[in-house]
């Protein structure tokens, strides 16, 4: 079975905790995601940034994007998965947090993301239908 190191996109750009969220929108629409990990000035991972997040938390409350920091919408620890972990841990994890995508730490250090596009390209149909449906639940 993969593991998440053999399934991942590397080379991870990352949106630093002091950029305002105008900055953070510039660099998603650069690189053509919708999300991005947030790092400290230590290079570690303090969450994840979404464009969801700069719509319903910023925009949709009046608030200006470029005097919000995107360390400010880092909310607790982010759930991650380690490089050496499997596809079925990977399922799990996404599936309990219901998430679409995964940062992939190797020790302390920010080495990838893997998204269920990431996993529905390695995995057969069956378990990606699973997590697409358990991610799709509303709590």
């Amino acid at each position: 079975m993969p593991t998440a190191r053999d399934i991942m996109t590397s080379n991870v750009s990352c949106v630093r905790e002091q950029d305002d969220l105008r900055t953070a929108a510039r660099q998603m629409a650069e690189l053509g995601v919708g999300s991005l990990p947030i790092c400290g000035v230590d290079n570690r991972l303090r969450g994840m940034l979404t464009d969801r997040d700069i719509v319903v938390k910023v925009l949709a409350q009046g608030r200006d994007p470029g005097s919000v920091t995107a360390g400010e919408l880092a909310q607790g620890e982010a759930v991650t998965i380690g490089a050496d972990d499997d596809a079925a841990e990977i399922l799990r994890t996404m599936g309990q947090h219901k998430v679409r995508r995964l940062p992939v730490i190797d020790g302390r250090e920010l080495v990838g993301i893997v998204a269920v596009a990431d996993v529905a390209r390695s995995l057969p149909e069956r378990p990606v239908g699973d997590l697409i449906e358990a991610i799709s639940e509303r709590a």
